[in-house]
């Protein structure tokens, strides 16, 4: 299986989540048997990421959104971890400030875009405007549907102004699946800072979160900023699928190492009379102190 092509969302296709198993889990039964496989997507994500950097010819923006408890934090801490903080950052779009509802909607976005050489990840991203929006009809339908358009001319302009490559991770879990998540931060004192109200009344409105994230996945895959449906019941899954997809797309760039800006065999000339010259005096001084 082609893990990027079996989970994009083609371009003009429709999407509809409840006839897409959240539970898929491939040809691995278990985590133990992916191991080596999302080690080695890591390993990389690691080279390459590092090569993006150096290379200053690329950014990558990957967004993550899914419903709550869906492992948004979970990708960043087991996937974007691999890559050198250097060169990563990492912004989550809440609810917006007063100051951000007196602009643009992608006001708040934009400067948090990638520069070349450098990945952000949108943990949460410009898509709640468009899914919180929705489903708590905080704007008229109207401005909602001119969204769609906005976002996809904004993400148009980042991939043709700026050599920037987008992938949009949509983490797929399933209801029951959510509710089981929900037990575990209770019962676990190390993840009961995660619960909230929300998270209960937020899960009253699933349908309708369902059907405000098909809309968005279907109006929003494009060719230059494309949308992928990751099964995440399976928290290894999630991680494989993610980490080659990654790590496949930053092959795809080409990325090189720049070329030395300096004559190397002059530094090299330098390097070994620096090293004769430090020996030689601590001859000198080794025999002062005899």
């Amino acid at each position: 299986m082609k893990i990027t092509k079996a989970f994009k969302v083609q371009p003009g296709s429709t999407v509809g989540l409840d006839s897409i198993d959240a539970g898929f889990h491939g040809k691995y039964a278990s985590g133990a048997k992916a191991a080596a496989h999302v080690a080695g997507n890591l390993a990389r994500i690691t080279e390459l990421q590092r090569k993006l950097y150096a290379d200053h010819r690329h950014a990558l923006l990957i967004v993550l959104q899914g419903i709550d408890s869906a492992g948004k934090d979970g990708t960043c801490w087991h996937v974007i971890s691999a890559m050198d903080p250097q060169g990563v950052e990492v912004h989550g779009f809440k609810q917006p400030t007063e100051v951000e509802l007196s602009h643009h909607f992608l006001w708040r976005i934009d400067p948090h875009s990638p520069a070349r050489g450098r990945v952000a990840i949108f943990n949460r991203s410009h898509y709640e405007d468009v899914l919180i929006a929705r489903v708590h009809k905080l704007v008229p339908d109207a401005v909602l549907e001119q969204r769609y358009g906005f976002i996809n001319e904004w993400e148009r302009l980042l991939a043709q102004q700026n050599n920037t490559t987008i992938l949009k991770f949509f983490l797929h879990i399933s209801k029951d699946e959510q509710l089981a998540r929900f037990k575990e931060r209770l019962k676990n004192p190390a993840h009961q800072w995660k619960i909230s109200e929300a998270d209960y009344s937020e899960r009253d409105r699933w349908d309708e979160y369902i059907e405000a994230f098909d809309i968005a996945l279907t109006r929003c895959s494009t060719n230059h900023a494309p949308w992928y449906v990751i099964p995440s019941n399976h928290k290894w899954f999630r991680n494989l699928a993610i980490s080659q997809i990654i790590a496949d797309t930053l092959e795809q760039m080409h990325l090189e190492l720049p070329k030395p800006t300096v004559d190397i065999a002059d530094m090299t000339r330098r390097y070994h009379s620096d090293v004769a010259a430090t020996r030689g005096k601590k001859k000198t001084e080794h025999g002062k102190t005899r």
